[in-house]
């Protein structure tokens, strides 16, 4: 009996393969670029999955790989950039999933901001011109003053990783937000909504029948306006107990608003003076060292859950007795500059510092590092633990700070290798927003 995985965030791997295996199911992965899985696929052992190179682009090549797997009993696709295809197939091959509909309705922003407003889940809807595409993204400037006030944020509808995200806090940030959305090819479509100011938070969250648990929340923290590249996190916040049960059936109510009953979910929000404010609901696991944080400190391998769904099956975790563990911390390394990564300096001193630091390679040497103002610049993860998520923080960058990225002249074009392409638009894509 098989389980499939189309593609697969960076980490995590590892725990789907013992997932799989102690519910007695073979673990096969999709994949365009095997290479991408490195780090986690050297770590198992030989044959522990099938690992079958593909165009996973191509939806007709992938279902006719899975037309060819035997015992298929479930689908699973865990990224922003596969899930619609995932959602296809699960249907086309009568897989246990959602209903298409739902997955595709959060991965347009603007449609979820819209729902959630109608439900009373959030103070403002999303703000589009023409669609969002041609000139009517020169109409958008006219209706974000008028209708969305600034601050406001203006965003890829089908966005990942924080790229085509801009902070516009006066008519010249407008205007030039505007401008540089005209010269770059969206995912989706162009749309404003407001800046909810407040800590950015993700709640990691499992829904069965309806009926969300909230697994703990991870910290946030991000790079100075106007940016919004993420470059720490922590898992479990302390919230106190009042909180975290408000902050539970808040979840709940957002998930059921879009129709999302069943599988982990990944939900971005703000916390502002009004409440909780949605940035955005991710319809999987978190990305980066989020999974692998939450099987620390859960104490459990959350992927069983993850396994279990794609099988149809209720959840363990959603009723199990979590023993816990230490709390995390992560750190993303981004170079000081742009240009062919070359390697890191210092991971020598992380040996004798505190909180078991551990440096989680994401890009290999050779790549091109273009972009610094997202997370598509980072280059591998520090990571950390502690008695508490705050002191995983303070260890996590205690250790970051003793490494340093490095990047070094960009080769002649003929022997670049090719990261632009669709290759490089899905490793960008599962960074820390999948």
């Amino acid at each position: 009996m098989t389980v499939v995985c189309l593609e697969a965030l960076t980490f995590g791997l590892g725990h789907l393969v013992r997932a799989a295996d102690a519910l007695g199911e073979r673990l096969r992965l999709l994949t365009r670029d095997p290479a991408y899985y490195a780090h986690e696929l050297e770590r198992l052992p030989a044959g522990a999955l099938d690992v079958v190179t593909t165009e996973t682009f191509d939806t007709e090549r992938v279902a006719g790989q899975l037309d060819a797997t035997p015992g298929l009993r479930g689908l699973i696709s865990s990224t922003d950039t596969w899930t619609l295809v995932g959602a296809e197939l699960t249907a086309r091959f009568g897989l246990p999933g959602l209903e298409p509909g739902v997955l595709r309705l959060t991965r347009d922003k603007a449609a979820v901001r819209d729902r959630l407003h109608r439900a009373g889940l959030s103070r403002a809807g999303a703000v589009e011109a023409d669609g969002g595409r041609g000139h009517g993204r020169a109409g958008l400037g006219a209706l974000v003053l008028k209708e969305v006030g600034l601050p406001a944020v203006l965003k890829d509808t089908a966005g990942t990783g924080s790229q085509n995200v801009w902070l516009v806090r006066d008519e010249r940030e407008l205007e030039h937000a505007l401008e540089e959305a005209a010269a770059r090819r969206l995912t989706g479509r162009l749309f404003a909504e407001p800046y909810f100011t407040g800590p950015v938070y993700s709640a990691e969250t499992l829904t069965w029948a309806g009926r969300t648990r909230l697994l703990g929340v991870s910290s946030r923290q991000m790079s100075p306006e106007p940016h919004f590249r993420e470059e720490v996190t922590a898992f479990p916040v302390a919230f106190g107990e009042a909180r975290r049960a408000a902050l539970e059936g808040w979840l709940g109510e957002v998930l059921a608003a879009i129709g999302y009953t069943d599988r982990f979910a990944h939900v971005e929000f703000a916390l502002t003076t009004a409440g909780p404010e949605v940035v955005e609901v991710n319809p999987r696991i978190g990305g980066a060292l989020v999974g692998e944080g939450m099987c620390r400190a859960l104490g459990v391998n959350v992927y069983t859950a993850m396994v279990e769904c794609a099988l149809g099956r209720r959840p363990a975790l959603m009723d199990a007795r979590l023993p816990g563990g230490p709390a995390v911390a992560f750190v993303l390394g981004y170079p000081r500059e742009p240009g062919t990564f070359t390697g890191v300096e210092g991971l020598d001193r992380l040996a004798d510092m505190p909180g078991a630091p551990a440096w989680y390679p994401v890009k290999r040497v050779g790549d091109r590092i273009e972009h610094l103002g997202d997370s598509r610049g980072y280059a591998g993860i520090v990571y950390a633990e502690g008695e508490t998520a705050e002191l995983a923080t303070h260890c996590a960058v205690a250790a970051a700070n003793a490494v340093r990225v490095l990047t070094g002249p960009v080769a002649a074009a003929p022997e670049d290798r090719d990261v632009t392409g669709p290759v490089g638009a899905a490793r960008d894509s599962r960074g820390p927003g999948g």
